[in-house]
């Protein structure tokens, strides 16, 4: 990674009439990094995004994409590769016609037949739009995004629609594009996604930032989970503990390796089975959850 950001936002408003969408939201992408754009619904991060690509003007506060405005469209937009939430292309046109299109557009270099390989639809290339499926149509956004190797590449909801298989030959695409120095942003539904991918995570709610960091830093500012069920009767657990709906046992904790084995000893000392016993760290969806509560 180079010390220059590719995205730089700072004290970035916008406001659509009374409603202020984003309020003050500073943060930098680097160079090579997966940086995932997180939020609550109407927490901002569209309106933030059409901002960093270009589409929209900032109240107030500054952008800059590769050091340029993104409005400057002949300087950032080859450098850029947008897969939208929903396409756009023409039914009538072919796949193939749909990425020489884009490619022509967007003032990168490549080959249909090379991305359409990619994401499996080298054999769908004289196939009409309107005759794809839906997973078929996220396919070829994905490929459009890609056409030339960007050096930055938005992803909206890439998954949305795919099979496992495709799921998986898509996230395999966005490796190699970072093995050869793309950086990506994504916006994303699924968050074992972002958890499993992401160098960092900006998690926004009402506009900002309610937390930013790696996915290690967010999951630590909840305690890990210990979940098990016990056989009636039982002998007072040696820690505390709830009882769920269902009747299983939940214990919070911040020092997780040290009440496991304190846990594990009694069970072992009384002849208790821990059925169902579940223990790991805070999951990324436990912070989503959080931010309504907090």
């Amino acid at each position: 990674m180079t010390s220059t950001p590719v995205i730089d936002v700072d004290h970035l408003n916008l406001s659509y009439g009374d409603f202020h969408a984003v309020k003050d939201l500073s943060f930098q992408v680097a160079s090579g990094e997966l940086y995932a754009l997180l939020g609550t619904n109407g927490a901002g991060k569209t309106s933030t995004l059409e901002t960093i690509e270009g589409h929209r003007t900032a109240t107030s506060g500054t952008v800059r994409v590769f050091g340029q405005s993104p409005r400057d469209r002949r300087a950032v937009r080859p450098r850029m590769g947008i897969m939208l939430q929903e396409s756009g292309f023409s039914p009538d046109l072919t796949v193939r016609e749909s990425v020489r299109l884009i490619g022509k557009l967007s003032g990168r270099r490549d080959r249909a037949e090379r991305v359409l390989s990619i994401v499996d639809l080298t054999h769908k290339a004289t196939t009409k739009v309107s005759q794809l499926s839906g997973g078929e149509k996220r396919r070829l956004d994905f490929a459009t995004a890609v056409y030339g190797n960007p050096e930055l590449i938005f992803l909206d909801e890439p998954t949305t629609g795919l099979d496992i298989q495709s799921r998986d030959a898509l996230w395999d695409a966005v490796d190699k594009l970072r093995e050869d120095g793309s950086t990506i942003v994504l916006t994303t539904h699924y968050l074992e996604e972002a958890q499993q991918r992401a160098d960092r995570i900006g998690l926004m709610h009402q506009g900002t930032f309610h937390q930013e960091g790696t996915v290690a830093e967010l999951t630590r500012t909840l305690p890990a989970v210990i979940r098990f069920s016990l056989p009636a009767p039982a002998p007072a657990l040696p820690l505390q503990a709830t009882r769920e709906a269902g009747g299983a046992f939940l214990i919070e904790t911040h020092s997780l390796q040290k009440d496991l084995h304190t846990l594990l000893g009694w069970a072992d000392a009384n002849a208790m089975e821990l059925r169902q016993l579940e223990a790991g760290p805070t999951r990324l969806d436990d912070v989503f959850r959080s931010i309504g509560s907090a």
